[in-house]
């Protein structure tokens, strides 16, 4: 049903012949009852969307952040059921990737391999984890229908949303808001992030913990952007790629026959093997490296990634992402290979260059997410508005100084003996690669005395590997598994 609120607005436009203006009001929700068959299952549901302010030290409202929040029905104890909290990346993008075509319970009309369908629209989700926990997605500031009050002008402190730590302080004080609105202190708790979201919800785990007092039980990052090594120059951000460049070749079988023959995880430990233990301490060699290690290693590279041995030389054994994206299939009907999503191809206007005109993979999901998402809010969760959603929002300039989210997550770790964190990536995935992922990983806790409660899950599909209907299922069945092993079961927080 529509609030009061919204409704007095409708007829007061109507009867005045006056238009309303366009803005949300900061504090409202629609609750909507629904349905869905999870895994065989029929499963009740109730659907609040709506906003909650954000408030400055003063109490006052700096930013109306929009949200969907799913509790199963018929729970007679809510404080035992979790409550997964998630958020996408970016920064600047919308929690509306997972929302409508992961976690959720309705998801995009799409084939199975991900690829969109017309008409746009929507479909049940018979993966969704509702059966398993409640559900709250969260759009940061000036993404969906979320806005800064006041929305532009001079009088918008940007310095107090607009950064990584920005982010992750005000975010943390809004959930600890939603969390007392809506009675879920004594649930168990776990926060889930794409991309750039994986950096916040790292950061995330320990500003719950220290500043609001909220431990969880689990951190999910799904195709995590580690930006420790993604903006920072070295042999291990430039050699990394690898594992990477092997995946989507071998998915384009362009890879030599010997390598192409085997299953793609039977090849993928080679490449893996290869880029610790000689990638790395060759690149690390810089201008010394001896012509014939040059020579042997640029041949290695050749054979693991598709691209030629001379092509590895004249770069000097340093192969950036867009140059792949570009010279992949240079010779195999020019096509070029998506960035987020390397089975995605695309057309360039010369088949020269260094790297693509556009991200075919971005371009497909617009397709198919801008008209599905608000569709859905508008007409099936009947949250009317007039504001434009942004998938993608105005958040720059973005301050990235000061990340310490890698040493934030070891802390809320080693602080809380609960705490697990599982990792998901995508093979194909060229932005956040699954290698970089998993050396993110490794390098949380570098005294490997947490290890057993990291896990990694690996998918044949992109950065949002959910699109794939098989990855579908596996995904959100690992998540399920994540939440009940790291439930406490009864047992003491206690090393």
């Amino acid at each position: 049903m529509r609030t009061p609120y919204i409704l007095l607005l409708a007829f007061l436009a109507t009867v005045s012949g006056i238009s309303q203006s366009r803005k949300l009001p900061i504090d409202t929700v629609i609750t909507t009852q629904h349905s869905v068959t999870i895994n065989g299952a029929a499963i009740n549901y109730t659907a609040q969307t709506g906003t909650q302010p954000v408030w400055d030290e003063k109490g006052e409202p700096t930013a109306a952040l929009h949200y969907t929040y799913y509790t199963r029905n018929n729970i007679k104890d809510r404080a035992s059921r979790p409550l997964l909290i998630s958020f996408n990346g970016g920064p600047g993008s919308a929690s509306v990737w997972m929302h409508l075509a992961y976690t959720g319970p309705r998801v995009l009309k799409i084939d199975d391999e991900g690829y969109p369908v017309q008409p746009y629209g929507i479909k049940d989700n018979p993966f969704s984890v509702l059966d398993v926990t409640d559900i709250v997605y969260v759009n940061p500031a000036n993404t969906g229908y979320s806005r800064t009050i006041p929305e532009t002008g001079k009088e918008v402190d940007r310095s107090k949303f607009f950064g990584i730590n920005a982010d992750i302080k005000y975010l943390a004080e809004w959930l600890n808001t939603f969390v007392t609105r809506n009675n879920r202190w004594r649930s168990p708790k776990y926060i889930i992030g794409e991309s750039y979201g994986g950096t916040r919800v790292m950061g995330l785990s320990l500003a719950l913990q220290n500043q609001q007092w909220m431990y969880l039980n689990g951190v999910i990052m799904v195709s995590p952007a580690d930006y420790k090594v993604i903006r920072e120059d070295g042999p291990v951000s430039q050699a990394i790629n690898l594992p990477y460049y092997t995946a989507a070749a071998w998915h384009h079988k362009a890879l030599p026959a010997e390598l192409q023959q085997k299953d793609l995880l039977e090849v993928l430990p080679e490449s893996e093997e290869y880029t610790i233990n000689t990638l790395i301490p060759a690149i690390a060699k810089g201008g010394f490296i001896s012509e014939e290690e040059k020579n042997n290693v640029a041949k290695k590279v050749a054979y693991y990634s598709g691209i030629s041995k001379e092509e590895i030389l004249n770069q000097n054994l340093v192969m950036p992402t867009s140059y792949f994206w570009k010279n992949l299939l240079k010779d195999k009907g020019a096509y070029t290979v998506g960035r987020l999503d390397s089975r995605y191809l695309g057309i360039d206007r010369q088949k020269a260059g260094t790297r693509p005109d556009y991200n075919a993979e971005i371009t497909s999901w617009l397709h198919s997410f801008t008209p599905a998402i608000n569709y859905y809010l508008q007409e099936e969760l009947n949250f009317k508005t007039d504001i434009k959603y942004n998938m993608f929002g105005s958040v720059r300039p973005w301050n990235n100084e000061n990340d310490t989210t890698r040493e934030d997550l070891r802390q809320a770790m080693a602080q809380n003996p609960y705490l697990n964190v599982m990792v998901q990536s995508g093979y194909y995935d060229g932005a956040t690669t699954y290698f970089n992922a998993k050396y993110t990983m490794w390098q949380v806790d570098p005294s490997g005395r947490m290890k057993d409660r990291f896990s990694f899950k690996g998918y044949r599909s992109g950065h949002m590997m959910y699109l794939r209907r098989e990855d579908l299922k596996n995904a959100n069945d690992d998540i399920r598994d994540f939440i009940s092993k790291s439930l406490s079961n009864g047992k003491s927080a206690k090393y």
